[in-house]
């Protein structure tokens, strides 16, 4: 068995290198770095000494986010001594993703027996904190009427009821589109109060379901079935109130061997290129900026538009 590597002052090019050419041939690789509780108020690349020796500092936030760059699980770092731990990075299963699992109805590849299902955006800090804030930001408390488009098992509802009064939500008019009956029906279990239609929500004008004072969907409009611009401004003009306001939720990760890893996955590419994810950002902001709302986008693995009605208290 060869001698762990102990990293003191390669720069982070070395270790990336060795890491990555260690992974070529192995599941995992384990190796010694100085242990950042060692000290506060550093930046990672400041040199320090220790006991005469000299080391390079990281932050535990750097070798999370190298795991992640390079497709692998940070395990909890072993202390060793009062100033090194020692890291292990194990290669992600890529095969094991819901993105790339089939089902024998492509319509429950989100249903409730699906590998999606064992998903919960809601305990993912990065989702739920920019969620809450862009509820925040359209006065929730204020809002009547919710229409979730791919509702799926309406988790967004639960974030909705948290922050309100139990009173006030029982009150709202909730509803919810999408095709998955599986997942539908957990739905209706946890919201017996909302309404829940099955269908591909492409054909919403089938519905005659009125308009709403929020419209919100999250990682549902960039499906390839839907034609994301003019379905946008038909969700604008036709279902909308005139003070409503608008949360869109668009994925900038993927979900690999139970890891929410970051960066938008875009065809032919073998890394994580942004350019579609932002074309559908930044189209939804000028068109709502054009009908007068207040747009700001928010969020990271998943990137949050909020819209509300510019001159509405």
């Amino acid at each position: 068995m060869s001698a762990i590597k102990k990293y003191t002052t390669e720069s982070l090019l070395e270790i990336l290198n060795f890491i990555i050419s260690s992974l070529k041939d192995n599941d995992e690789v384990t190796f010694e770095a100085l242990n950042p509780d060692i000290m506060d108020h550093a930046f990672s690349g400041e040199i320090i000494s220790i006991n005469d020796e000299l080391f390079i500092y990281r932050g535990i936030k750097a070798w999370v986010n190298l795991a992640e760059i390079l497709g692998c699980k940070i395990g909890i770092p072993k202390t060793i001594s009062k100033h090194l731990i020692e890291i292990t990075f194990k290669k992600l299963n890529t095969s094991n993703s819901f993105h790339t699992i089939s089902m024998p109805k492509k319509e429950e590849k989100y249903g409730s027996d699906s590998e999606f299902a064992r998903i919960s955006k809601n305990e993912e800090p990065t989702f739920l904190y920019h969620y809450i804030q862009a509820l925040k930001a359209v006065d929730i408390n204020r809002r009547k009427s919710i229409l979730n488009l791919g509702v799926n098992r309406a988790d967004e509802f639960n974030i909705i009821k948290a922050m309100m009064d139990s009173n006030s939500f029982k009150k709202i008019n909730l509803v919810g589109l999408d095709h998955s009956s599986s997942a539908l029906r957990v739905a209706k279990d946890k919201f017996p109060q909302a309404s829940f239609f099955e269908t591909d929500i492409n054909d919403i004008n089938k519905l005659n379901l009125g308009k709403f004072d929020l419209i919100m969907s999250i990682g549902t409009l960039q499906s390839p079935s839907i034609n994301y611009k003019p379905f946008l401004m038909n969700l604008v003009q036709n279902y909308l109130n005139e003070n409503g306001a608008i949360i869109l939720g668009f994925p900038n990760s993927r979900w690999i061997d139970g890891e929410l890893i970051y960066g938008a996955k875009a065809p032919n590419y073998n890394y994580s290129e942004m350019s579609l994810l932002f074309n559908d950002v930044i189209f939804a902001k000028k068109y709502l900026q054009q009908k007068k709302f207040r747009v700001t986008i928010t969020g990271r693995e998943y990137i949050f538009l909020t819209a509300t009605k510019i001159g509405i208290n």
